[in-house]
């Protein structure tokens, strides 16, 4: 088969997520805040990858949730292009793609939409095993490959171990999706024994330990002693601090907070990094947003 260097065309994708709705893959819906959050993405990738080619390194795109690539604008139907396939359009390009996604339909859709690109590399499983056990190790500083690494799951899917090594690693940066709204649906509720053990066990394996009860509930000021949740804005800062002190890596800016249409928290984006530099050009994009209003 001859590689092409290029996407399929508008027309061609179109064509192709119809035949995919026929096949019955579900496409996600997606918002305003998401389609931002893929913008904020696809500006970061850009600079990513002129800075290290402009250095002699190989930037590398992974996505451990990577979905079908294609999603649907819930507001008008149309089809929105997701992290993936923006990423393919960088310029100057990453030198290899590693998408990984859980649901075989979604890895099969991903398969078509690359097909004959031998720079992406799609995988069907957990996330959390591929890319500790298959990934993260081809991300070698001695062989001057640097790793753009996009951690989105739909909930408390991830287990900190992932974040771990990839601090650990010092070649990989994260933008990572902090999943509010299922911590607060399953975990974090107002009579905290209410949580089943299968969500505490996910919301342990996310957090790292137990410690998320001491920040989560609050009996401070309480007259009868009763733990009151504590907002969100305060579980999301002591996640950070965790970023930093147990993951070990060196910057993490305040995360960005991603709402939906009635501007519920739905989760919070956060970055991290090893390099200075990352930082300075994340919270570069974040200030333009926000001058905007977009954030």
């Amino acid at each position: 088969m001859e590689t092409s260097a290029h996407l399929p065309s508008e027309a061609q994708n179109v064509g192709s997520m119809k035949s995919e709705s026929r096949r019955h893959l579900k496409l996600d819906e997606i918002g305003e805040w998401s389609e931002l959050k893929l913008d904020i993405l696809k500006k970061y990738a850009g600079a990513y990858c002129t800075i290290l080619k402009a250095r002699n390194l190989h930037p590398i795109y992974i996505d451990g949730f990577a979905g079908a690539g294609t999603h649907i604008r819930k507001r008008t139907g149309e089809l929105v292009k997701g992290s993936p396939l923006n990423a393919l359009e960088i310029q100057p390009p990453f030198d290899e793609l590693h998408l990984i996604d859980i649901d075989q339909n979604k890895v099969d859709a991903l398969k078509r939409q690359t097909a004959g690109m031998k720079q992406v590399h799609v995988y069907a499983g957990d996330a959390n095993e591929i890319l500790q056990d298959k990934v993260f190790p081809m991300v070698k500083y001695e062989d001057f490959r640097r790793g753009l690494c996009i951690l989105d799951p739909y909930g408390l899917h991830l287990h900190c171990t992932v974040i771990a090594d990839a601090a650990k690693r010092g070649t990989v940066e994260i933008f990572l999706n902090f999943p509010t709204l299922d911590m607060n649906r399953n975990v974090l509720l107002w009579t905290p024994e209410n949580a089943s053990p299968e969500d505490i066990e996910r919301m342990n394996a996310f957090w790292g330990d137990g410690s998320w009860r001491d920040v989560a509930y609050s009996t401070t000021g309480n007259l009868f002693g009763w733990p009151e949740k504590q907002p969100n804005d305060v579980i999301a800062e002591a996640f950070r601090e965790r970023l930093q002190k147990v993951a070990g890596f060196k910057y993490v800016p305040e995360p960005v907070r991603m709402r939906n249409s009635t501007s519920a928290i739905l989760y919070y984006l956060f970055f991290a990094a090893q390099k200075e530099t990352a930082e300075n050009i994340v919270v570069d994009i974040l200030s333009k947003y926000r001058k905007q209003g977009a954030l």
